[in-house]
Formats: structure tokens, sequence, C-alpha cells
């Protein structure tokens, strides 16, 4: 009995060790016509295996790229694209570099941070009143997607100066910031947040309950 440790390895899994077998068959051929003809057989018998390629661009160009890479880059055949090099697919990706960034408020994100920072630029007096306006109340709403409880209006008038530099200054901010409430039930986080209320109040009366008893 042949076991699979002790078998060639399969380069390319998917297409079975059949497959394989018939790569390392067709490399034996001494007459390129009928190696060619073999290739080709080869390569109907993977796109039947793998009909989920046909969807893909360049269908007929993978299926060929794979016969080769099955055969160790070894097959020497005619193949209708230009036959790839091994050390082509030995070479490791270059690193993606990702923007390094320190936000110190992960939740407002990146961008509420870099149009806070050019509030300065503002001349107009009354753009900057429409700006704290706007960005209070947006800030207030992210704040409450990543902790949808309870929010104070003055510390996101606080956070909102400072990540102004103190251009956009917010003085009457629990009339300026729409109420938890109203932005809760636009997020569609109400239903959430009323059900831990309930919940904390049950636990409450749970306990007094305990204490009267006693």
């Amino acid at each position: 009995m042949e076991y699979n440790t002790v078998r060639d390895k399969l380069l390319l899994p998917e297409y079975g060790r059949n497959v394989q077998k018939m790569i390392h068959h067709a490399m034996k051929i001494e007459d390129r016509e009928e190696r060619n003809k073999a290739a080709q057989a080869i390569i109907k018998v993977m796109g039947q295996l793998n009909p989920h390629l046909r969807d893909t661009d360049d269908y007929r160009h993978k299926l060929w790229a794979h016969l080769f890479i099955m055969s160790d880059f070894q097959l020497d055949v005619d193949s209708p694209y230009e036959i790839p090099k091994k050390e082509s697919f030995m070479s490791k990706p270059e690193l993606l570099k990702y923007p390094k960034s320190n936000i110190k408020y992960g939740h407002y994100g990146k961008y509420t941070e870099q149009i806070l920072k050019k509030a300065k630029d503002l001349d107009s007096e009354e753009e900057k009143v429409f700006l704290t306006k706007v960005m209070g109340n947006f800030m207030k709403k992210q704040y409450l997607l990543h902790n949808n409880t309870a929010v104070e209006n003055k510390m996101i008038a606080e956070q909102l100066k400072k990540m102004s530099e103190n251009v956009l200054e917010m003085e009457n901010f629990d009339e300026e910031l729409q109420s938890t409430n109203q932005l809760l039930r636009e997020l569609g986080l109400n239903k959430k947040h009323n059900n831990n209320n309930k919940k904390k109040n049950n636990r409450k009366n749970g306990k007094n309950k305990k204490k009267h008893h006693r």
C-alpha cells in the first residue's frame, strides 16, 4: 500500500494526483508533436476539474501557467502563451507601505482630525460657527456608534476645541448638540440602549428586594 507521505508532493493539490501523473508521463514523451498533443489533452482535463476558472479573466492562460507549475517548469511544449519562469514565482512580493498616523481619538477617525486641524485656515466667523455645529454633532454621533450609551455634551465640546487647536469653541453645547436619544434613534441604537437600561433597572430592583426581605 502506498501512503501519501512517500508520494511526490502535489504542487497544486486542487488538480489531484492523476493530473500530476499525466504531466509526469507527458514529460517522458520524446516526440515533441505527441508531447504537445498530450499537453493539450491535459489542459482540457484541468479545465473540466476547475470549471470556476472559466469565470476569471485569461482563463486558458491560467491553465497553461498551472500546467508549467505542476511540471516544476520542466515540461518542454509549445504554449500559446509566454512560458512563465520559475524565478517569477519564487520572488517575494514587495511589502505594501501602510500610512502611519497616530490618532488620539480613534472613534472619530483620521479625516475628522484632519478637517478640524484645517479649521485655523477659515477666515469667516460664520464658517467657523457652521463647522463647529456640524463637526460637534458628527463627533457625538461617531462617539455613540462606538459607545452606544450616554455621552456628555461638555466632553464633546472640549474634544472639539482641543482637536481644532482652540479654533472651534462650542459655548452653548447643550443647545447646539442633538440629544442623545434622538441620535440613538437615527442610528437605530435606541432599542439596544433602552434594553440595557431595563437590565440595569431590573438588577437594581432585584438587589433592593433582597435588602427588603432581609
